[in-house]
């Protein structure tokens, strides 16, 4: 067969370069095409082998080789699939982008198969010359009348096709990698990509190093020619020189160890989940996402109808001190990795989780980088969204107690999908659960319902347990309730509830002083005679000149003041700060300070009868200061004050004057 030449058929000119710059956002990503189009060719054989259109030798092990060569620089893929015959080279290869895999399917549509194509024999191909100055082609088609061929191309649009000495049914394809791509002849940057895309293909994936390899080679053969030298000069008689020799040979057989492919080709994922146990999924966690904290749970997606889906996503332990509230859902397509995180088939709020999502009908762009549009890809994500809320409702009906010792972990999830999923937060309404002062779980309307004689339609929440104990406190005294909402999702969701439970307002314990705290009211004219004598004095003792005072009569007459901080203002501060609004923030913190004076402490009646004095002044401040510790944190400035403060005070009041 004569050598042939041709111009490769393309519909736009200059090709390579957008390949090179356009087709494929990451530079690494021949290496899953190439290695995808042998998975293919395998995979169309033993379908053509399953419709008595092929034979297969009998207990022939299907395997793709990936084969690099740092010193001749090259990188090598070889697969025993299909092959090709010298006019399918010229219909799949040398027409560009025309989609061998994609006939094949038209072609068998109607049979009934399970396996799938997941190759593109086409542009795919292509991705080798991102990386190549020269790919050489070495081919041989099953059918049994079929000539090897021998393609190769230079980086232009012109190649070369002749018959080929390849006698092994395959295909191999060689790049010689251009000089900016030298690190693709690197075993364990080739190795890194494989287990990045690859590591679930149907197909074992196998690594060598070739010049390694052919060094090993030379040196068995040295090795066991020095061998059989030594076995015919010994002094040992020829039998027994014999016998050591083929012991010798056992033992080196031994000692070789079995290669190990790259990639498991049975993934949990496609298994049935009753045939897993708890540890292969916690293992496969572990593995995967290199987490060796346990998972809080999982859920194992199987769906055949309207689309195929299968996966797994965990719940994992988040500490939100230390670990980022974000997560990896690593999307598949016939075990073929395609992405991390895509928005558009993963709800944004399950982004948080941890998992694989594996879709054989996700309508993939031709690099796979990204999703064509099509409506189905909206039914996923919902499908997805529902199986998980499922999963939440039917834990907290069937093993209420697992729920509740799992919501700490679990409600920053299921609020952030609450925030940003309409339906979800409309499937999980009624099983959303908070904590009390006492530590049991309830839920909304069963808080409102016990609170309403004290207190109706208002929630009092806790924003830091440490900060606000002085408070908890004082809830507990007085019987009534508050719910625990520390973690930093909870201050956009607060206002959620708020806009889906119109009548119900939410203030932080310490925004409100409730009428139950109180022993009895103070009249009109003793709060304004109390108030004209001690504003000025605490203005001057908080630095504050806008807090606001308040004259009150509490219960608890050991605390001489405290310190309330109006909600509306404190969120408009918190807000201000969190998206960096202009204007003077401390300013909305000052004006949410107001200070409750409690008529019935001693200290503050010493201060309305010495307002005027110089000494009323520290004790003053020593109130202030005291307030604002049940509440938040003192500047370094005020604390270093108090403590040379209290020390005085507290000498004054124990040791005897002179």
């Amino acid at each position: 067969m004569a050598v042939k030449e041709g111009s490769l058929s393309i519909n736009s000119e200059n090709i390579f370069p957008i390949i090179k710059k356009w087709l494929y956002s990451d530079h690494d990503i021949f290496i899953r095409e190439l290695i995808s189009n042998g998975v293919d060719a395998i995979t169309k054989l033993k379908q053509l082998s399953s419709l008595g259109e092929a034979e297969i030798p009998e207990g022939e092990k299907f395997r793709v080789d990936v084969l690099v060569s740092p010193e001749e620089k090259t990188l090598t893929f070889v697969d025993n699939g299909i092959g090709m015959t010298y006019d399918e080279v010229e219909k799949y290869i040398n027409q560009i982008a025309f989609s061998g895999a994609q006939e094949f399917l038209e072609k068998y549509k109607d049979k009934d198969q399970a396996e799938q194509i997941i190759g593109h024999f086409g542009l795919g191909f292509y991705s080798a010359f991102m990386v190549s100055d020269k790919v050489v082609i070495e081919t041989k088609s099953y059918r049994e009348d079929a000539a090897p061929v021998l393609w190769t191309c230079e980086g232009g649009t012109t190649y070369a096709m002749e018959e080929g000495t390849y006698n092994t049914r395959g295909t191999r394809i060689t790049l010689y990698l251009a000089e900016d791509s030298l690190e693709f002849s690197n075993e364990m940057r080739v190795r890194d990509v494989i287990t990045k895309y690859c590591a679930f293909m149907p197909v074992e994936i196998y690594l060598t190093n070739e010049d390694k390899a052919r060094e090993a080679a030379k040196e068995t053969v040295v090795q066991d020619k020095k061998q059989e030298e030594d076995d015919l000069v010994g002094d040992a008689p020829e039998a027994k020189a014999e016998e050591a020799s083929g012991e010798k040979k056992e033992e080196k057989k031994e000692e070789k160890k079995e290669e190990e492919p790259l990639n498991d080709i049975h993934p949990l994922w496609t298994r049935n989940p009753s045939e897993v146990t708890d540890e292969e999924y916690k293992d496969f966690f572990q593995h995967v996402f290199l987490d060796f904290k346990e998972p809080l749970f999982w859920i194992h997606l199987n769906m055949d109808y309207p689309f195929r889906l299968k996966g797994i996503l965990y719940f994992p332990r988040i500490n939100p001190n230390v670990d980022p509230f974000e997560g990896k859902v690593k999307l598949f397509n016939n075990q073929v990795f395609v992405a991390d995180n895509i928005k558009e088939v993963i709800p944004e709020f399950l982004l948080t989780l941890k998992g694989v999502i594996d879709c054989p009908d996700l309508p993939l762009n031709v690099s796979r980088s990204a999703l064509q549009n099509d409506g189905f890809v909206k039914k996923i994500s919902e499908y997805i969204t529902k199986k998980v809320a499922d999963k939440l409702t039917g834990m907290y009906k069937t093993d209420k107690e697992k729920y509740e010792s799992l919501w700490e972990d679990l409600s920053p999830f299921v609020k952030f999908g609450c925030l940003k999923d309409p339906k979800f937060e409309e499937k999980m309404h009624d099983f959303m659960i908070y904590k009390d002062i006492e530590g049991k779980f309830l839920t909304l309307p069963e808080y409102l319902e016990a609170a309403k004689e004290k207190h109706e339609n208002t929630v009092y929440y806790i924003s830091d347990a440490e900060l606000q104990a002085s408070y908890i406190d004082m809830f507990r005294k007085e019987g009534m309730d508050a719910l625990y909402m520390t973690h930093n999702i909870d201050n956009p969701f607060i206002s959620t509830m708020e806009m889906k439970n119109e009548n119900v307002k939410f203030l932080r314990i310490d925004a409100d002083l409730s009428a139950n705290m109180q022993d009895e009211e103070v009249s009109e004219e003793e709060a304004k005679s109390a108030s004209e004598k001690l504003l000025p004095l605490m203005q001057k003792a908080s630095g504050n000149d806008k807090i606001k005072l308040e004259i009150k009569k509490l219960k608890d007459e050991e605390k001489p003041a405290l310190l309330l901080v109006s909600e509306q203002e404190r969120r408009m501060a918190e807000m201000m700060k969190a998206y960096s609004f202009g204007g003077d923030v401390s300013d909305y913190a000052k004006n949410a300070q107001t200070l409750v004076m409690n008529l019935r402490s001693s200290l503050v009646q010493y201060l309305m009868e010495h307002a005027e004095d110089e000494a009323a002044l520290p004790v003053a401040e020593e109130i202030f200061d005291l307030a604002m510790l049940a509440n938040q944190p003192l500047s370094a400035e005020r604390l270093t004050a108090f403590i040379s403060r209290t020390g005085k005070l507290l000498g004054e009041s124990i040791l005897p004057t002179a």
